[in-house]
């Protein structure tokens, strides 16, 4: 690794974002990007013009929320991106940019992971938005990074739970291809709406926001079906009463297992049969959605009418999509850092193809 070039692993999360850098940095930011609604809102942020993370959220009432990674092009196929998204996007790069720390005049190279099947355009976009900031981009599939860093290589089945999107994405020892990925919308924000519904339906008595419910699912989630009581409080005409969620919360878990399923076996079906057992007992299970409690058991219990199957939970999930990124990073070769940086949009193609 030349003294001079920095190295970054960014993975790209709907819900939060993660960089570890060959600098030694590793940190990672919620993906919101807000912007002072006036002059009153621009005074109570200290005069900034831009607020990013948890800080954004915290702050919503005095500032416009954009969460740019929950939809558009960068998401899935077909989506198009506003200019606000756009903007935000570039914003929100530059800024996990700068958490590197890297030395002035430094020359910087990053791998960034996005959803499986984010569009060519969206991919194209994040390399715009990134080359304002960095020297050389390459765009790869989240799942794919996740694997790639756990050096799991070889007839692995990778599953990405993130909050926007679950990515799927079968590896064989070299980059995949469209055919080896899948994606479905049953992930972490999807479970929060499941758990919003249920609990009005439930107890339409009781007040809550989205982001109270997702504090719920992050300190509760499970799919065990000998789940511990889930005690929450909630106000009522602004008074706190506790309601009991378990029944709720193991619905809204669940929820994520059978399209999840169905795609992993749609992948070990359209796979070379003398492979497919190796295959269905190599699953590896990553992302945010991962720590649902139980998941990986309730995956293999749900595998079994198929011949059975081995799920693998990562552990510190939170920077295994960064980590892989980085690690591509520092094995690729110099001349393709170059290639990509010549090459612009079409970087993410030379990626993809391996």
């Amino acid at each position: 690794m030349a003294d001079d070039i920095v190295y970054l692993g960014i993975d790209l999360g709907t819900s939060r974002t993660s960089l570890t850098s060959s600098t030694g940095e590793r940190q990672t930011v919620w993906s919101y990007v807000g912007y002072p609604k006036d002059h009153v809102a621009k005074k109570k942020m200290g005069g900034r013009d831009i607020i990013y993370g948890k800080e954004a959220v915290e702050n919503r009432m005095s500032l416009n929320v954009i969460r740019p990674l929950a939809g558009g092009s960068i998401k899935k196929r077909g989506a198009k991106d506003s200019s606000e998204m756009k903007k935000a996007v570039r914003d929100l790069i530059e800024y996990v940019v700068s958490l590197a720390k890297a030395p002035a005049g430094s020359t910087i190279y990053a791998v960034i992971g996005a959803p499986a099947e984010a569009s060519v355009e969206g991919k194209a976009n994040i390399i715009e938005a990134a080359g304002n900031y960095l020297d050389s981009v390459i765009v790869c599939s989240e799942p794919f990074a996740v694997a790639y860093g756990l050096d799991f290589l070889d007839d692995t089945l990778v599953i990405d739970i993130g909050a926007g999107t679950t990515d799927l994405c079968r590896v064989h020892g070299t980059m995949p291809e469209a055919e080896d990925q899948r994606t479905h919308e049953i992930a972490g924000d999807a479970i929060d709406e499941k758990i919003a519904e249920l609990i009005k339906e439930t107890y339409p008595e009781a007040q809550f926001s989205i982001n109270m419910v997702r504090q719920f699912k992050e300190r509760d989630s499970s799919v065990s079906p000998k789940m511990e009581d889930v005690m929450v409080t909630m106000p009522v005409a602004g008074k706190p009463k506790e309601f009991d969620i378990t029944e709720i919360m193991y619905k809204a878990c669940y929820s994520i297992v059978p399209p999840t399923v169905a795609a992993l076996q749609d992948l070990i079906a359209t796979y070379d049969p003398e492979f497919q057992e190796k295959m269905r007992n190599n699953v590896l299970l990553g992302g945010g959605g991962s720590q649902i409690g139980a998941l990986g058991r309730a995956i293999e219990d749900a595998l079994k009418e198929y011949g059975g199957g081995k799920v693998t939970t990562v552990e510190e999930p939170q920077y295994q999509g960064s980590n892989g990124a980085l690690k591509i990073g520092l094995d690729m070769p110099e001349e393709y850092w170059k290639e990509f940086a010549a090459g612009g949009a079409e970087a993410e193609e030379a990626a993809a193809e391996g």
